[in-house]
């Protein structure tokens, strides 16, 4: 890097607005969607898509949806133009799709653009030129007046060769390409020359791309140049203003988003953002966005996964972890207390009984249910060394049943990361199942339980019970206000004094192979206090458990 970038960079002029309305509104509906996986996501690929995984990805996007789809740019190759017939002639389209194809303003590609659209139902023609300083200086060579020239002719070519495609309900579209970088007047001049061509109605509207070809301001400068062109451009009822943004300097998602604020009526975009460069908007993100703001997007990613899997196979992309909404790690929480934040919300959620839409999502770290999405509620919470004893709680109960009081899970929380921090890595649920059952479950100690029996008349209970300390067989017997009370006296009896001060339990299962789970806080006379758990399909059994497995782990 230089010490001076000023002296290399320029900042991009911004456009003289001062009564910019798009910071006041809010979105209220989505846009209409356009996906260019097949044709902007797949030239970007190292690898392009074959026919079958692009017909692939095709059914994908149907069933996602989208009623807009490019699917290619048919004069540019054999293989382009093939896929175009494979999906007219094998009646792949469904009546509600429309297909839509690039092209640039030259009169051989349009005119096998136009041959590879026979059959169609409904097309969208895409006509695009370059309008950029840059762009008429560097690669063109030609003055102002000469690039609308480009454009008119090109539409005109197209507007000739329409009659051809008898049956076939034509959109034009035009791209003024690199709008972002050209001079807001300069891109209403020649949009508008476009339009005094094709002759566009409110009937039959005609669609006007401005694209953010290549980021090269803060997405309010190109909330500015839509809304400045919106407020200019002349038969603004006969046009569909869109939007193509890339993420050059990682704000695609803002640029369209302040796009729509500012006039724009239609999104182009690709699943999970594939595209030049840095990519292309990722149109996911901005429909839950809606979404999550309570606004359908009119997209269905109920199995979002799923599509993550169809677009990974036929790309050859990977989603990153950290991607918006389709991330693996997205909708997971490893800091301690960000897990317990969550769930006691889901719990209070599911008390409050939002499942049946009684009130609003509202849940600490999570904008939006995973569940809509696919996902599950175990993928929420993980667990590795920064993990609390919210996460750790969270996973036993949710895939064991283990409902620990809030003490014990005081008590438990810091053994179980130590375990973890030794470890060094994330653990699974049942790896912290078996810290839980080492730590408790199998505790047998000095003292190993063989038999327990109790009997109670007026509210006197006596226990008999038999147990192993320190390898010798051991006969108890005691009397108490219940069995838990008996056995206590019973263990005193032997010199083993303690209180029971905390006592919870209930069922793990159902069935004839129901288990009860009981745990236990015991106080010993200097102070120390310890938990033990015990489970017993016998509920009577699984507390006397509990009891020794607090006395045997005072011991360590």
């Amino acid at each position: 890097m230089i010490s001076q970038p000023n002296t290399k960079y320029r900042p991009f002029p911004p456009v003289h607005l001062p009564d910019r309305k798009w910071p006041s509104r809010t979105l209220t509906k989505p846009p209409i969607w356009c996906s260019v996986d097949l044709r902007d996501g797949n030239q970007a690929l190292a690898v392009p898509m074959n026919v079958s995984q692009k017909l692939e990805l095709f059914d994908a996007l149907v069933k996602c949806g989208f009623k807009e789809i490019e699917v290619g740019f048919p004069a540019a190759s054999n293989t382009e133009f093939e896929f175009m017939r494979q999906l007219i002639e094998g009646n792949r389209i469904p009546a509600d799709v429309t297909i839509q194809v690039l092209v640039q303003a030259r009169e051989d590609l349009i005119e096998r653009t136009v041959q590879s659209l026979a059959g169609a139902k409904r097309a969208i023609i895409h006509l695009y030129n370059s309008t950029s300083p840059a762009q008429r200086r560097i690669v063109f060579g030609l003055e102002k007046p000469e690039i609308v020239e480009i454009a008119r002719r090109g539409t005109q070519w197209i507007k000739d060769r329409v009659p051809r495609l008898k049956g076939t309900d034509v959109v034009f579209q035009y791209s003024p390409e690199s709008f972002s970088a050209t001079e807001v007047e300069f891109s209403l001049e020649i949009c508008q020359a476009v339009m005094d061509v094709w002759q566009p109605t409110p009937q039959k509207k005609m669609i006007l791309n401005l694209p953010d070809t290549v980021e090269v301001a803060m997405p309010n400068v190109y909330a500015d140049q839509i809304e400045w062109f919106c407020r200019n451009l002349k038969n603004r009822e006969s046009a569909i203003i869109s939007l193509h943004t890339h993420n050059d300097r990682g704000t695609g998602v803002a640029a369209t988003e302040l796009g729509l604020l500012a006039g724009a009526e239609r999104v182009e975009g690709t699943l999970f953002g594939n595209g030049e460069r840095t990519g292309n908007l990722d149109i996911v993100i901005v429909a839950l966005n809606l979404y999550m703001h309570g606004i359908h997007p009119g997209l269905d990613f109920t199995d979002l996964n799923g599509y993550v899997e169809v677009y990974e196979r036929c790309t050859g992309m990977e989603i990153p972890a950290r991607q918006p909404y389709a991330g693996e790690l997205v909708f997971t929480a490893f800091s301690g207390s960000h897990q317990d934040a969550i769930r006691k919300g889901l719990s209070a959620w599911k008390a409050a009984g939002e499942e049946q839409g009684k009130a609003a999502w509202d849940i600490p770290y999570l904008t939006i249910d995973p569940n809509d999405l696919g996902r599950e509620y175990r993928e929420v919470i993980r667990v590795n060394s920064q993990s609390g004893k919210g996460g750790v709680a969270y996973l036993l109960e949710s895939e064991f049943g283990i409902e620990m009081p809030k003490e014990m899970q005081r008590e438990f929380g810091p053994l179980a990361n130590d375990e973890v921090d030794r470890l060094g890595r994330e653990v699974t649920a049942a790896e912290l199942r078996g810290i839980f059952a080492r730590e408790y479950l199998d505790r047998t100690e000095p003292w190993k339980l063989i038999h327990f029996h109790a009997d109670g008349v007026d509210g006197v209970f006596d226990c008999r019970a038999s147990a192993i300390c320190d390898g010798k067989e051991v006969k108890l017997s005691g009397s108490g206000n219940g069995p838990i009370a008996a056995f206590v006296h019973a263990l005193k009896e032997h010199g083993v004094v303690f209180e029971v001060t905390n006592f919870m339990q209930h069922a793990l299962s159902s069935g004839s192979e129901a288990s009860a789970i009981a745990y236990v806080q015991v106080k010993f006379p200097d102070g120390s206090r310890r938990w033990g758990a015990g489970i017993d399909t016998n509920i009577e059994l699984a507390p006397i458990k509990a009891v020794l497995s607090a006395v045997n782990r005072a011991k360590r």
